[in-house]
């Protein structure tokens, strides 16, 4: 007999049936991957063309009154839902365990144990993962793999119940991360709410900006909006449910920016190396560094510097494939990379992070190959 193992290469610990509520984004590729491993899988629904979709997407078939029950109940709804449809599901479902998949912890948490059913079973959860791009139709099995994914630990879950839940995580790709839910709420504002909020401001400033100046964008611009193009239904409901921690971390913003235009201030009255100025932009700067430093790298832990190697990618089919495969018979291996395309041009300029021991060699490899080589 074959044995399911999850993207690491380890059997799969999580068994079935597996109720998922909610065919989203996350739901879908939870029920995606639980399928691909061999684990039955149900789906719930409110809408039926969404339940529809994702049954016929191969996510698991629908629940019905006469489907077995589940072991485990992964809720996959909206956050200002979520508390009532956990509910529902430890009273109708009275020997699963059951989860959630909400950006937001606290206020759920307190929303259930407010009712009084028995939490015991109850495992409140949070996978980092998304995409722009909502519904199930945007699904993906290899959503969650190394992705960090916080399980939340309170007074009355039983040890067998988080057991259960960190074996999905670990099943899905994860890496499990046990935390209360103030901390979780408190991170994620710092991680996730508050730079989509400044990332939407951002990019509500070319609302107005001329045709001409919008002929500048360049990558720095589309790096830091790009994750404005989030649902805003659905971030509405995520932020207003965690509104206490981002309010705390705006406030530190407000303090920062308050100080960084009272500098800018002295310098558009009395220009270059006005006092006041150059400490401004240098400390908003260098504190920029020191926090970029600390995002773990791709491997956990410090980030390591990488060296950039910049490309000219003809913008034809293929040719970013090309770039790679002989990157990889130079034996090269690619650390990070970043696309910029010219508005007028029909090319591209791809960064290739890569070790610095060997960013020479890759160059050589490439201008041998017939590649361009932009000189930093």
């Amino acid at each position: 007999m074959q044995i399911s193992t999850n993207p690491d290469g380890r059997p799969i610990q999580t068994t079935g049936p597996v109720l998922v509520i909610g065919s989203g984004l996350l739901g879908g590729s939870a029920a995606l991957a639980l399928k691909a491993a061999g684990i039955e899988v149900f789906l719930q629904d409110i809408s039926p063309v969404s339940l529809a979709l994702a049954r016929d997407l191969g996510a698991g078939q629908e629940y019905t009154s006469s489907s077995p029950q589940p072991s485990l109940v992964v809720v996959a709804v909206p956050p200002d839902v979520t508390a009532s449809c956990v509910v529902d599901a430890l009273v109708t479902h009275p020997d699963a365990v059951v989860t959630d998949v909400a950006s937001v912890k606290s206020i759920i948490l307190k929303e259930v144990e407010a009712t009084g059913v028995d939490a015991s079973r109850y495992v409140p959860s949070h996978p980092m993962a998304g995409r722009e791009r909502s519904g199930v139709a945007g699904a993906d099995r290899d959503l969650f793999v190394g992705r960090p994914w916080a399980v939340i630990h309170h007074p009355t879950c039983s040890p067998q119940a988080r057991v259960v839940v960190r074996n999905l995580a670990v099943d899905l790709g994860s890496t499990v991360l046990e935390m209360s839910a103030q901390e979780h709420d408190r991170g994620v504002a710092i991680v996730s709410h508050v730079p989509q909020l400044i990332s939407s401001l951002l990019a509500s400033r070319l609302r107005e900006a001329t045709e001409d100046e919008l002929s500048l964008v360049g990558q720095g611009l589309r790096d830091t909006t790009r994750i404005a193009a989030s649902d805003p239904r659905l971030w509405t409901s995520i932020v207003s449910g965690n509104c206490g921690p981002v309010v705390d971390v705006l406030r530190q913003y407000q303090r920062e920016l308050d100080d960084l235009v009272r500098g800018l201030e002295s310098g558009a009255a009395d220009g270059f190396g006005a006092p006041g100025s150059v400490a401004a932009i240098n400390t908003a700067i260098s504190q920029g560094n020191e926090g970029v430093s600390r995002i773990p790298g791709k491997h956990g832990g410090v980030q390591r510097r990488w060296a950039i190697v910049e490309v000219l990618i003809p913008d034809k089919p293929g040719e970013l494939g090309r770039l790679f495969t002989e990157l990889g018979a130079a034996g090269i291996n690619i650390e990070d990379l970043t696309m910029d395309h010219s508005a007028h041009q029909r090319v591209g300029l791809a960064q290739i992070f890569v070790n610095p021991a060997v960013a020479k060699e890759a160059e050589k490899e490439l201008e041998m190959r017939g590649w361009r080589i932009v000189n930093q």
